[in-house]
């Protein structure tokens, strides 16, 4: 089926938005000797083109890119960070843009926790500020590209991406025809006038990533749990059992190890195992991942 020429005009200036976040994460990947996973077939997929990765549940969610530890053309690694870039021209279609990139990512973190990944956004056009403020409260990094200034960062290559509802059938199939015509040089001169437009966002996102990727093991707190737990019915039985409690008793039966994991840059990650080989498997994850 053809694509309508909307629905083209929005794809190319998502890739354009794909293209202007590629250059700088290679470079990433590079300094910190990792794998970048991006669209294109890659044998560890079965040569699929698509970028995939499942969560504990089963479902499958596709990216934009994913850093990986150990990862290969021909194997996959462990996820350092996960990354996805996303164009919206109008907020009634951004809402349900932010919450399909959180639906996806969210889901992802649980699952590789033990890697604690950096969970980005790089968002142009109309998003609100409630669609901001959310993913922030999920913990991702961001950088927002305003509509306008991705207008301009086109136009510095001589062609007019602006459009509004009333824009014809023929007035945007003539847009696409423009933006087809752009040479490969062109098209990453646009790239790099989108991250320069927007400097300081890009400065603050890659430098938040370097910080995660960078971060070190500070110290590993181990707690062994031994006695008897109770479950009571009211805070009066609670603070009666710990009153009663006799400190000095022998150690009853094992219950659990409690295991923190603290970093540099302030990222715990926390763990509860009744069973040693859990545990020790557990710690042994994050020797690979420092």
């Amino acid at each position: 089926m053809a694509q309508s020429p909307a629905h083209r005009l929005g794809q190319i200036i998502g890739e354009e938005l794909e293209r202007a976040i590629h250059k700088p994460l290679q470079e990433i990947a590079e300094e910190f000797g990792l794998y970048l996973d991006y669209k294109h077939p890659r044998p560890a997929r079965g040569g699929k083109r698509k970028v995939a990765w499942t969560d504990s549940r089963g479902n499958v969610h596709d990216l934009d890119y994913v850093l990986e530890e150990g990862g290969s053309e021909e194997s996959l690694g462990r996820p350092r960070a996960f990354i996805e870039s996303a164009w919206r021209r109008y907020t009634k279609h951004s809402r349900n843009k932010a919450q399909e990139i959180q639906g996806a990512i969210a889901p992802l973190s649980e699952t590789y926790h033990d890697c604690h990944p950096f969970l980005g956004a790089v968002l142009a056009g109309v998003f609100t500020d409630g669609s901001l403020a959310q993913f922030r409260s999920h913990k991702f990094n961001l950088v927002y590209c305003q509509y306008d200034t991705i207008v301009q960062a086109f136009a510095s290559e001589g062609v007019d991406v602006a459009t509004d509802e009333r824009t014809s059938e023929g007035d945007l199939q003539r847009k696409v025809d423009a933006l087809d015509r752009l040479t490969e040089a062109q098209r990453e001169r646009i790239a790099e006038e989108i991250r320069r437009l927007h400097a300081d966002q890009f400065d603050q996102f890659f430098y938040e990533l370097r910080t995660c990727l960078n971060r070190m093991i500070e110290h590993v707190f181990v707690l062994t749990l031994s006695g008897l737990s109770r479950q009571l019915a009211s805070i009066e039985d609670a603070v009666r059992f710990v009153e009663e409690h006799d400190e000095a008793a022998p150690a009853s039966e094992f219950v659990r190890y409690e295991l923190n994991i603290r970093y540099t840059n302030g990222d715990e990650i926390r763990g509860s195992f009744r069973e040693k080989a859990k545990a020790i498997d557990f710690l042994r994850s994050f020797a690979r991942s420092v």
